[in-house]
């Protein structure tokens, strides 16, 4: 029976007796129930607001049961009671209401979208459920009649086949008999298997890009081709969904990506609400309990260290960790009848080192003891996904401190560490006692009246005001709560002649704020009544003051230390770190291999401080190049200030951060300061020049739309490419070019100007046949000041773009962002052998029939060549050829037939330029 429950019963049975007094003291119903004043006062004042008693004012306050209630039974409403109405396949999702409320409503949408659904990609690392979301989407489908009840739900690891692009592509969508060797009858795929279901492709992301490309195909129109068949009749209504682990704008190809609408993220464990990962984990010990059939009892502590090792593992890891935990504690109690029990000693290294970094931070250890303040037990028959409140206990801090400090002791913590695990744990214990629900409407005074006598009130308010004079406080009232009743703790200590074993001992900041106050915290409870006080008091008054002193959280100035190379940034931001260890301002450190484009740094920076708080400013530390041409975009898109320094060094780094971390100092302050750093001749580098407005290149072409903005990209791409990525790139036609010319030069200096006719204005212009040709790419790169670091293989910028473009509209299968590179590498192979050079439209005609080509391969539907022109091959120029078509074997495992090498060398000509 509750508590609450007996409190009310007691009642009802006084209100029925014929004699005696019907409204009763707290202390007189405590007295003869054998449970605390105080827990009392707490269930009388929750049946007061109930409207079950009656409560007369006055001194003491007297409580008496209603008459109509007299014979009623006290109602508990469960806090976790789910609306069966409501319920339905996502309704035992942890986390459906919370963290994963916008993926569980995106999902419904996509199942339920007219006419056929939409197709789905389910981003998240390893582990984080994303197969099981998948399958809720298919039984949520049937719940609405998207699905049929015996509908398919098909299951392809796209792993299994990465290596065969063939093979990958038969199992999909099927073969006809002949198709290829051994293919001696027609099969179906996986396709037609799923008809009117879900075909769930897992690591999606292995998918080679032939296969991605069928797939959009089929996504498109709805219909597709077994191998072997010619024409796309067959019809399948399928909705598809995907997972992945990676970052689908790098595994996925973007006419695939642009195929599917919906993509759902799912967070890592790690970034859940505690309150989830401790219903997860109640969860799994729920499910390891039936499978043993005994119950399981969990430690608060071993609780902590589980919930605080969680990493990249994610659920999946969780479990297995769970799973040998009570393999290892059944093993243990193997010889007994009753439950298993899991505490933090039993814990293998890697788990227990869990307890630290949830020591650090006292939110999470209120919310451990606000769920499950004394353990977890947990039976077969368990089903709420979270324990109930425990019975409250008389506050003891000396017993809470000693066992704390004990247990981390014999675990071999050092005691800086112990220090600050017990102070995050004592500021919980004290939190537990202060917010109790049912005292909300009572003060502080008030409430510690009904626990020690007045006189002991008045005096912690005097020591409350002594130390609020010293230090900040979190709570007031909380401490003054804390304090009461550790002082009546005390007192009961002294008159029981009870020894104090100092379990604090060496682990105090004897020269700390705290220590001081706290010893004269011991001399005043001296004086006031005449007691003594031994030292060891001193460390119990001083843990106290440091759980309850309000942390410093204001808002640092975030530092970005950008540099190219592998491991320069992050070698620097170590060391400052370790030589300033006592630093707070966030330090990001962002490394740019040398092969890495401008624009991925870029995002890349964008991204991580997305992540964090950067409301104060940036301040952004670059060597050199591109990475100092950053901070203009990064204050476009993080909406923040951003200032960027050049030349970085180690001393400079240790000087940014010793001025970030003074308390209420601007971004502008720190850069003015920075700028005249001693030592450094060359230390800012300003993105603007003597001309106010910024730069801007434009580009002309008919209407200012279609061709215009094709040209844009492709000017972009060269000005990234060049570290110049800062300049404007703006489009108009033809029609009112004069007008529109003048408005962009009132805001922006036009330094060169692109395209198919010249405005002759005071820029440069280059005509559109020079950008093709590559010759304009090297003039635009003068223009803008990036001459020095022009390099001869740096000028294929527009042939990519224009073979990008090109590739895009003939190919089907195969994906021309994957295979550019490879086709470029094989034109370079080419002229190399050859001793030839070909102009950039050469170029282009030759990838675009040598991609067209690696496609039939692909199909198994090469082209035939006339055998009677075989003979007049040259035969020099033909072994070249298939020497340089081994990168297509070796990287992208397709061979080229003899009869399309025969039409790659007849279309080779000796034009040199």
């Amino acid at each position: 029976m509750k508590r609450i429950e007996r409190v009310f019963e007691y009642l009802q049975e006084v209100a029925k007796s014929q004699d005696g007094e019907k409204a009763l003291t707290a202390t007189a119903i405590a007295d003869n129930l054998g449970i605390l004043r105080s827990n009392v006062s707490r269930e009388l004042n929750k049946l007061y607001r109930m409207g079950k008693i009656m409560k007369i004012s006055g001194r003491p306050v007297l409580y008496k049961i209603n008459d109509e209630n007299i014979n009623d039974k006290i109602e508990i409403k469960t806090v976790n009671k789910i609306n069966k109405i409501d319920k339905s396949a996502f309704s035992d999702l942890i986390g459906a209401e919370d963290s994963l409320k916008t993926q569980v409503e995106q999902a419904k949408a996509a199942v339920i979208y007219p006419p056929n659904g939409l197709h789905t990609l389910i981003v998240g690392q390893t582990g984080v459920g994303k197969t099981l979301l998948a399958h809720m989407m298919f039984e949520y489908g049937k719940e609405v009649g998207r699905f049929a009840t015996n509908a398919p739900f098909v299951t392809f690891n796209c792993a299994d086949y990465y290596n065969n692009p063939q093979l990958l592509i038969s199992h999909i969508f099927g073969h006809i008999k002949g198709a290829f060797t051994g293919a001696d009858k027609s099969v179906p795929g996986l396709i037609e298997s799923a008809n009117e279901g879900i075909l769930f492709l897992d690591e999606i992301h292995r998918l080679p890009p032939e296969g991605q490309e069928m797939i959009f195909y089929f996504m498109d129109t709805g219909t597709f081709n077994r191998l072997g068949e010619t024409k796309r009749e067959r019809t399948a209504s399928v909705l598809i969904i995907g997972a992945t682990t990676e970052n689908p704008d790098s595994v996925l190809t973007k006419t695939f990506k642009r195929r599917i609408p919906n993509i759902i993220s799912i967070p890592p464990l790690a970034e859940r609400s505690l309150k989830e990962k401790l219903e997860i984990m109640t969860v799994l010990f729920t499910e390891e309990s039936r499978s043993i059939k005994r119950p399981v009892k969990v430690s608060s502590d071993a609780i902590k260290a589980i919930i605080g090792s969680i990493g990249n593992g994610n659920v999946g890891q969780l479990k297995s960790n769970i799973r040998l935990l009570c393999a290892q504690a059944f093993l243990n109690g193997i010889k007994t009848d009753g439950h298993i029990e899991i505490t933090y000693q039993m814990l293998p290294a890697n788990i227990k080192s869990g307890i630290l970094p949830m020591s650090q931070t006292r939110e999470d250890i209120a919310l451990i003891s606000r769920y499950i303040e004394k353990g977890l037990y947990v039976t077969p028959s368990s089903k709420s996904k979270l324990p109930r409140e425990s019975e409250d206990e008389p506050f003891n801090l000396y017993q809470m401190v000693e066992n704390k400090v004990n247990m981390l002791k014999r675990e071999g913590i050092a005691e800086e560490l112990i220090q600050q695990i017990v102070v995050a744990d004592v500021n919980t214990y004290v939190k537990t006692f202060y917010n109790q629900k049912d005292d909300i409407s009572l003060s502080v005074y008030d409430r510690l009246l009904k626990i020690i006598d007045a006189d002991m009130v008045e005096f912690a308010q005097q020591v409350v005001s002594l130390v609020e004079r010293y230090i900040k406080l979190v709570s007031r009232e909380r401490f003054l709560y804390a304090f009461g009743l550790h002082l009546s703790s005390l007192f009961n200590r002294i008159k029981g002649k009870q020894n104090l074993h100092n379990a604090l001992e060496g682990t105090i900041d004897t020269n700390s704020i705290e220590f001081k106050l706290a010893t004269k915290i011991k001399l005043m409870i001296e004086e006031k009544y005449k007691v003594s006080v031994s030292k060891s008091e001193t460390e119990y008054f001083a843990m106290l003051l440091q759980s309850l002193k309000q942390e410093d959280k204001s808002q640092k100035i975030v530092i970005a230390v950008a540099m190219h190379g592998e491991y320069t940034a992050s070698s620097m931001v170590n060391v400052a770190r370790k030589l300033f260890s006592a630093n707070k301002a966030p330090l990001l450190a962002f490394d740019m291999p040398l092969e890495c484009r401008p624009e991925d740094m870029l995002n890349q920076i964008v991204e991580q401080l997305q992540n964090i708080n950067c409301q104060e400013g940036v301040l952004l530390l670059a060597d050199m190049g591109s990475l100092c041409s950053f901070g203009p975009i990064l204050e476009e898109r993080l909406g923040v200030p951003v200032r960027t320094l050049g030349m970085v060094t180690t001393p400079f780094v240790l000087e940014a951060m010793r001025k970030a971390d003074i308390a209420g100092i601007s971004l502008s302050a720190i850069y003015d300061s920075l700028k005249n750093f001693n030592g450094y001749e060359h230390n800012t580098l300003s993105i603007d020049d003597t001309n106010d407005r910024q730069k801007a290149v434009v580009t002309i072409c008919s209407t200012g739309k279609g061709t215009a903005e094709k040209l844009q990209n492709l000017v972009i791409d060269i000005l990234i490419d060049a570290s110049m990525n800062h300049i404007k790139v703006i489009p108009i036609g033809i029609v009112d070019m004069h007008k529109r010319l003048t408005e962009i030069g009132h805001k922006y200096q036009i330094i060169a100007v692109v395209g198919i006719k010249n405005p002759h204005i005071d820029a440069p212009f280059i005509p559109i046949e020079q950008i093709i040709s590559g010759q304009g790419d090297i003039i635009l790169r003068e223009i803008v000041g990036a001459k020095d670091i022009v390099k001869k293989d740096e000028t294929n910028i527009v042939l990519k773009r224009f073979c990008e473009d090109g590739l895009q509209e003939m190919l089907l299968y195969l994906n021309p962002n994957k295979i550019i590179d490879i086709l470029l590498k094989f034109i370079n192979i080419l002229e190399e052998k050859l001793k030839l050079t070909w102009d950039n439209p050469q170029k282009l005609r030759l990838i675009i029939h040598i991609g067209c080509a690696l496609e039939r391969m692909v199909i198994n539907n090469g082209l035939k060549f006339n055998e009677k022109n075989i003979e007049n091959i040259d035969k020099e120029k033909l072994k070249v050829v298939e020497e340089a078509a081994k990168i297509f074997e070796e990287t992208l495992q397709i061979k080229l037939t003899k009869d399309e090498m025969y039409y790659i060398v007849s279309m080779i000509k000796k034009k040199c330029v």
